[in-house]
């Protein structure tokens, strides 16, 4: 099974993004999670630019999405809401329709982006993703300073993932 991560935020030691590597350290052998790790190459969505091929860097995450049987988002919040980056991704993907039917699952490392979570949600409800609520974890993080194989060595943390991981796959 293919998953592909993505984190919104673009900060390199995002609490987001080592949650999604930790996950691609301890996925079982069946699983591959793939990080998308281009999400500041995405130019400003433009719908004069929105046609094939398009912007490369869009391209290759129209790909990567649908090379994907199932995607994971873990972000912020700012300012109660989804980051602007991960915004402006998403609005490049509404009218191609990679996530049109697509199991999605949200991951969380704290307990306060609620906001983000549910305006995440909102948009991708609207893009017609297939949201596997069953399978949202919260992971929390924020203010552990932990790196990714920390996170995987910690065993609460890795089961909460793999549960994910496992419901996601069951869920297929």
């Amino acid at each position: 099974m293919k998953m592909l991560a993505i984190s919104g935020s673009l900060r390199a030691q995002s609490t987001n993004t080592i949650l999604l590597r930790a996950a691609t350290l301890i996925a079982p052998p069946s699983i591959h999670i793939l990080l998308y790790e281009e999400l500041d190459t995405i130019p400003p969505f433009n719908t004069d630019l929105d046609v094939e091929p398009g912007p490369e860097s869009v391209s290759r995450l129209r790909a990567a999405l649908r090379d994907a049987e199932a995607v994971l988002f873990s972000t912020p919040e700012y300012a109660h809401g989804v980051p602007g980056a991960l915004k402006n991704a998403l609005d490049w993907v509404v009218g191609s329709g990679e996530l049109s039917g697509k199991p999605v699952v949200l991951f969380n490392t704290s307990t306060r982006g609620e906001y983000a979570q549910a305006s995440l949600r909102e948009i991708l409800k609207t893009m017609d993703a297939r949201l596997l609520s069953d399978a949202e974890i919260t992971v929390p993080l924020l203010g552990k300073d932990l790196m990714a194989p920390e996170v995987a060595a910690n065993p609460q943390f890795a089961e909460v993932i793999l549960s994910s991981l496992g419901k996601i796959a069951s869920g297929l």
